[in-house]
């Protein structure tokens, strides 16, 4: 703790926002940075408080009281050991991290959380500026090979540590470029590519081998990669989106989310064309949402981005639509600390300008007689009582303008299509959910492990990057009998 009173007599701040009418004209990242001074004022805000549940909040276990403290002594490159000795991508999580550890902050029982996800980002972007950040080549290679099936933030980080044990590790991505959603999926405003580049780059420089535009189970079939390495990782991501199982589901204008989304990032990075998921090829105008009335299915991050998204494309309208009630303002009392709070979020997308609407049941996607999208049904839903039941009531049944629908339900699981339809046939066994089953991350088949989204499904980028780490340690055991690497709960660093 660098300042017992720091808690007392400095309040919680968050960098700036460039202007509203500044950022939506560009897809830069949107924050202001703060200089190192002010930095060190927030983390004096981390107190002495005995137990640090933040520890538990985290899903990588990061050391935050102890960087805090490294950070309030201007000591940046101890700050950085600590952060990266549990944490492979601070750049990643301390842009875009929920951070699940300033909900479990101690402080944020009656005052404003620590700034935890700054501070990282702090800590990692005077890491890199500074020389700090160099490449982790093992002075001795163990002769064992790795494939790790998925470039996104799961697999990037299992190869990172696989690496770091010594063994050679080779990464496929079926994509042209490493990073998953990282890549194509989080809009630029919130993470700016040449982030994910660089720390690519440094991986390289580490002995990784990266093989991207190629389709592990069409490209490579899985007896050849099960031949070729001693272990493969599983790290695909959850690639089937949730539709909506409604009339008009199937008119030119209802798209699911991430296909909009990674198209706008292959734009940004000057890709003309994009395959989604299905292989179905799209030229790059053509989900675009410039002049049209947008109405967003979905109130998470990922609904959050397309309103973004949309009003940098100038829609004439954007309208957000939950099947869920509108949350409270504050923490609700069913989520009470240190339990990730129920309550009312607003993004600075949402502060760029939307239609937020709860409670609403879209009932139909109305179409023209050329088969466009020109409207939705829509209801409100409200509870009735009666003879003691409650169930829920459609009223209030309208049609608005719409020629653009993004569907962001999230997803439901990986591709079975192609490699797991292939291990499959080998015995590889699957969850009710339609995930990769595994027990400590070692699938039914011999040799082959999963991580990420592709093994627990859709969540976090921090929870990809522990479940790379635990899977990569599974690995190593699995390979060696023993582990070089740090299980999530070992650190050097802990303060008794």
């Amino acid at each position: 703790m660098g300042k017992p009173t720091g808690f007392l007599e400095v309040t919680r701040e968050t960098p700036k926002k460039r202007p509203v009418a500044e950022r939506v004209q560009d897809y830069k990242e949107i924050d202001i940075d703060f200089e190192a001074g002010k930095v060190k004022d927030q983390a004096s805000r981390c107190m002495d408080c005995g137990v640090p549940f933040c520890h538990n909040g985290c899903p990588l276990g990061n050391i935050i009281p102890e960087f805090n403290d490294a950070v309030y002594d201007q000591n940046w490159a101890y700050a950085y050991e600590i952060l990266s000795s549990t944490n492979n991508f601070p750049e990643f999580t301390g842009r875009i991290c929920p951070a699940p550890c300033e909900s479990a902050c101690v402080l944020g029982i009656n005052k404003p959380a620590v700034t935890i996800e700054y501070i990282e980002k702090s800590i990692i972007e005077y890491a890199f500026g500074n020389g700090l950040v160099k490449p982790n080549i093992p002075s001795k290679r163990t002769g064992k090979t790795v494939a790790v099936v998925g470039g996104g933030p799961a697999g990037m980080a299992t190869a990172a540590q696989l690496n770091k044990a010594g063994h050679t590790v080779t990464v496929f991505e079926r994509a042209d470029k490493i990073g998953g959603l990282l890549r194509y999926g989080i809009p630029d405003f919130k993470l700016e590519k040449w982030v994910v580049q660089r720390r690519v780059e440094v991986m390289e420089q580490e002995g990784i081998v990266f093989k991207t535009n190629t389709n592990v189970g069409k490209d490579i079939k899985a007896d050849d990669l099960l031949d070729e390495f001693d272990a493969v990782v599983l790290s695909g991501g959850s690639t089937v989106p949730r539709t909506l199982p409604i009339p008009g589901a199937e008119l030119k204008g209802v798209y699911p989310a991430m296909e909009f989304l990674s198209q706008q990032n292959k734009r940004v990075a000057g890709i003309e064309r994009f395959v989604n998921h299905a292989g179905q090829d799209y030229p790059m105008g053509e989900i675009y949402a410039t002049d049209k009335n947008v109405v967003v299915i979905g109130g998470g991050d990922t609904g959050s981005d397309c309103v973004g998204t949309s009003n940098r494309h100038k829609a004439k309208s954007i309208t957000q639509v939950e099947v869920m009630p509108m949350p409270p303002a504050e923490r609700a009392t069913q989520t009470p600390w240190p339990n990730w709070p129920m309550m009312l979020r607003t993004s600075t997308s949402h502060e760029e300008g939307a239609n937020r609407q709860w409670s609403i049941a879209v009932k139909e996607f109305v179409g023209d007689a050329d088969g466009n999208l020109k409207a939705l049904k829509l209801a409100d839903i409200v509870m009735e009582v009666k003879d003691g039941k409650a169930s829920q009531v459609h009223t209030n049944e309208r049609e608005i303008p719409v020629e653009l629908a993004l569907i962001a339900a999230g997803f439901l699981h990986p591709q079975k299509e192609g490699l797991l339809a292939q291990l499959e046939e080998k015995g590889m066994e699957f969850d009710e959910r339609g995930n990769v089953k595994a027990n400590n991350y070692q699938t039914s088949v011999d040799g082959v492990f999963a991580a990420g989204d592709m093994r627990r499904g859709q969540s976090l980028v921090v929870w990809a990057i522990s479940e790379g780490r635990e899977a990569a340690r599974a690995v190593d055991i699995y390979l060696m009998g023993e582990s070089t690497l740090e299980a999530k709960t070992v650190s050097s660093f802990a303060v008794a």
